[in-house]
């Protein structure tokens, strides 16, 4: 697999801005630019590998890129919120 330099640098704007924006909505103080960068990179691993066994399609473009990246963030920080809190939100 080869990713260019172009598609590692929207990869990067992606992760930040969907991380940026599970940490506003799940009301997070943030992780930095580099933390926001790979909770949203993760988000959208999880978003990836969730969403089609679920069913869920968002469309294409980077706007659904960003918001199910974004929503796979939100799912993984409250799992962390969930872990780190012993079961409490």
């Amino acid at each position: 697999m080869h990713v260019s330099n172009e598609g590692i640098l929207v990869i990067l704007f992606v992760g930040l801005i969907a991380g940026w924006l599970a940490g506003k909505i799940v009301r997070g103080t943030g992780f930095g630019l580099i933390g926001d960068i790979v909770i949203g990179v993760l988000g959208a691993l999880v978003a990836s590998f969730l969403f089609p066994r679920l069913g869920i399609h968002l469309g294409t473009g980077l706007v659904s890129e960003i918001v199910s990246s974004a929503l796979g963030a939100i799912i993984l920080l409250l799992v962390v919120r969930l872990v780190r809190t012993g079961g409490r939100l």
